[in-house]
């Protein structure tokens, strides 16, 4: 990857990055097995200014200097690859992109699928030795995948929408 980021970028992802920590640590309702925040809105923001690839690498950044200085578990290699994933998916839906109900249902969705019903269940089931289709982790976690997926739907349209996108991409564009 040959790509350079200017100063703007760089401010820009580690602003966004700490927003991602402050919301993931601080701002969000969690129990051993599962969590509810709103993390998902700066590595949405990440996604649609910066494409899919810086989008993965701030979201591992996040998670791994939010592990490292306030982890409540210990670090596992699984949720930054959950991370990265989420960072990913944005950038793929979301760069250089109209922020349309399309895509970001589509978005969500897969990031939905993935993660939250595929991925943490298994990262969970490893860690704590919980059989994978126990009925006591999957009923709050459908639940919870349910009702975020129209809240994380209509909070990434609102600031899709709002954020001036065309200004702030090429502003901050990444150069070749």
């Amino acid at each position: 990857m040959n790509k350079k980021i200017n100063t703007y970028s760089l401010t820009t992802m580690g602003l966004l990055i700490a927003m991602i920590i402050i919301l993931t640590n601080y701002l969000s309702v969690e129990t051993q097995f599962l969590r509810v925040s709103f993390e998902f809105i700066p590595q949405a923001i990440l996604g649609m200014l910066f494409g899919p690839f810086w989008a993965g690498i701030s979201s591992v950044v996040a998670d791994i200097i939010g592990t490292t200085l306030f982890g409540k578990a210990g670090f596992f290699i699984g949720f930054t690859l959950n991370a990265f994933i989420a960072g990913v998916l944005y950038g793929l839906f979301f760069y250089k992109k109209e922020i349309t109900f399309k895509n970001t249902f589509i978005c969500v969705l897969l990031n939905t699928i993935i993660i939250s019903l595929f991925l943490t269940p298994l990262w969970l089931s490893i860690m704590y030795k919980v059989p994978f289709f126990n009925i006591g982790l999957w009923i709050p976690r459908i639940i919870k995948s349910v009702a975020m997926l129209f809240i994380q739907t209509g909070s990434i349209m609102f600031f899709g929408k709002s954020l001036p996108l065309k200004t702030l991409t090429s502003r901050y564009m990444v150069k070749k």
